[in-house]
């Protein structure tokens, strides 16, 4: 029993410890040239993960009515 409760309780120890802790080593600034209204500058990183994201899950409903045909 208790090595079940210590195989699923120190992987959330951890992964909360590194929750808190990773925000303290990001030092992020933003560019200061660029202007978000520019069609120069990128786009984050997070918003595309969630267009691929949206393409994955459209792909996957056409296929998948397309099996049930």
């Amino acid at each position: 029993m208790m090595k079940r409760v210590r195989k699923m309780v120190l992987p959330v120890v951890v992964l909360m410890m590194l929750a808190f802790f990773y925000p303290l080593l990001g030092n992020a600034q933003a560019d200061p040239g660029c202007d978000p209204m520019e069609p120069g500058c990128p786009v984050d990183g997070g918003v595309l993960f969630l267009v691929a994201a949206g393409i994955g899950l459209g792909a996957k409903k056409i296929f998948k009515k397309e099996e049930d045909k």
